[in-house]
């Protein structure tokens, strides 16, 4: 999942050896290739074998840049040699992008120390990265200091960057709909809309009974009903769902789909609890899934955090997220908890899914009200875990995240469950709780903990706290 190009600097230093940057391109580009990554780099014919020294030279590649501005989501720095310092750091200077940069720099053989094929690589990234952040560029770095392009943990660690480069982008710009009016009984889901939008995050909201209109001025019979109970009929088992509630169904899938494109919304979060129940008859949990599973995240209760943060970790995973709760404990393993909600994460969580109703809502409003919530149990798979928060009286977003493990140990529940291993989860809860974070936790099937760490905390500069790091 490659959503843009990385421009690639090759750094280059007078009195050391040119032909180590000819060697360089071609071993970049294989390992570029490879993994599929497209990439914008000076000619050959450009520049002294297409590397960056002069200012003349750091002019060209900045033009280049510029030239693909849009395209590009991070920047690749090459160091076959000591390379010259400040070319680097004027490169993305007069490029104007304000994007990812990782730094690599070759490493010496001990054979080769001779002044024809010494590098000296390890001490000119250090200087590399000093002019950097003289110039306020944020960078990342490999986990070793110096590494070969051929190394196998030089490619993972270009996966990485480019699924950092992925959150930062799509994080810059979001634009998530907030629909219906936070449910009374929720105030563990209130966030500062000023303080989004501070970082680049659009809330576009709307009124409940807009949509609800929309809906019910829709006839049972339009053809765009039918084809859309026949989508979600595909998606998940009808189970004993009633006729007229796949109609109702429907009918609020296709204004929310419409109100998404109207708005251009990367992800929304919806009132679910309790006015759709009592003034429309259903549950909108069918449609959530679905919109989650087609890459468009959407949260309960108008979880608006919440929703950025499943956002988020699609991104860097490029799977779907699901909202749930941090529900029960699991026995008594200190280690282990049940994750729940009614019914509205991904398919991609829920192999056997059937559309079912909601027990919990039912027992208080009628379980005739709550159908289109989802019934399915999510199976062992890799966990990151984390959430997004807007801490108003500090002024500041800040998010924890961590890794673990779902587990396929039994859990005999209804609506959307799972159980969760964490190490030290006793340690966890203390920090969520100490910290005011929501009881809204999102999941996602991969382990991406790293990359958000270094999106997140790097290029956003939010608060993060890695639980894996304590």
């Amino acid at each position: 999942m490659n959503t843009g190009v990385l421009g690639v600097i090759f750094g280059n230093r007078d009195f050391f050896p040119d032909h180590l940057v000819g060697t360089a391109r071609k071993e970049v580009k294989n390992v570029l290739d490879k993994l599929g990554l497209v990439y914008r780099m000076l000619e050959e014919s450009d520049t002294k074998l297409g590397g960056v020294e002069t200012f003349a030279d750091a002019q060209k590649c900045a033009n280049l840049f510029k030239a693909h501005r849009e395209e590009i989501m991070g920047i690749l720095v090459v160091l076959p040699n000591f390379g010259d310092e400040r070319g680097m750091a004027e490169t993305i200077r007069l490029s104007g992008l304000d994007v990812p940069v990782l730094v690599q720099a070759y490493p010496d053989d001990l054979d080769k120390l001779d002044v024809a094929r010494r590098r000296d690589a390890w001490c000119g990234k250090i200087s590399v990265c000093n002019n950097l952040y003289q110039y306020g560029i944020k960078y990342s770095l490999t986990d070793q200091h110096v590494i070969r392009p051929d190394d196998e943990g030089f490619a993972q660690e270009l996966k990485d960057f480019a699924a950092v480069c992925r959150v930062v982008r799509g994080l810059k710009g979001m634009r998530i709909g907030a629909i219906g009016a936070r449910p009374g009984g929720f105030n563990t889901v209130r966030y500062s809309e000023k303080i989004l939008q501070r970082n680049g995050i659009t809330v576009v909201t709307a009124d409940l009974s807009e949509i609800l209109g929309r809906a019910n001025r829709i006839k049972d019979g339009d053809t765009k009903v039918k084809e859309h109970i026949e989508a979600i009929t595909n998606y998940a088992k009808r189970g004993l769902t009633p006729e007229e509630s796949l109609v109702q169904m429907a009918k609020l899938d296709i204004v929310l789909k419409e109100f998404v494109e109207e708005h251009a919304l990367d992800a929304t979060a919806l009132q679910c609890w309790t006015s759709l129940q009592q003034n429309y008859g259903c549950n909108v949990c069918t449609s959530m899934s679905m919109m989650s599973e087609n890459m468009l995240p959407s949260a309960c209760e108008v979880d608006v955090t919440g929703t950025l943060t499943m956002y988020a970790m699609q991104l860097a995973s490029g799977t779907p997220s699901a909202l749930v709760d941090w529900n029960n404990n699991y026995a008594d393993d200190p280690n282990k908890t049940v994750l729940f909600h009614c019914g509205n994460w991904a398919k991609a969580f829920l192999p056997e899914i059937e559309i079912s109703n909601a027990p919990i809502l039912g027992s208080s409003l009628g379980v005739e009200n709550t159908w289109g919530a989802l019934d399915g149990r999510t199976p062992a798979s890799p966990l990151t875990y984390g959430r997004i928060s807007t801490d108003d009286v500090q002024g500041k977003i800040k998010v924890y995240l961590g890794e673990g493990e779902l587990t396929d140990d039994e859990l005999n529940t209804f609506g959307n469950r799972a159980v969760a291993q964490i190490p030290d989860l006793q340690g966890l809860m203390q920090y969520v709780c100490r910290n005011g974070f929501e009881h809204h936790v999102v999941m996602n099937a991969s382990k991406t903990g790293k990359i958000l760490e270094e999106a997140l905390g790097n290029y956003f500069s939010w608060e993060v706290y890695n639980h894996d790091n304590k």
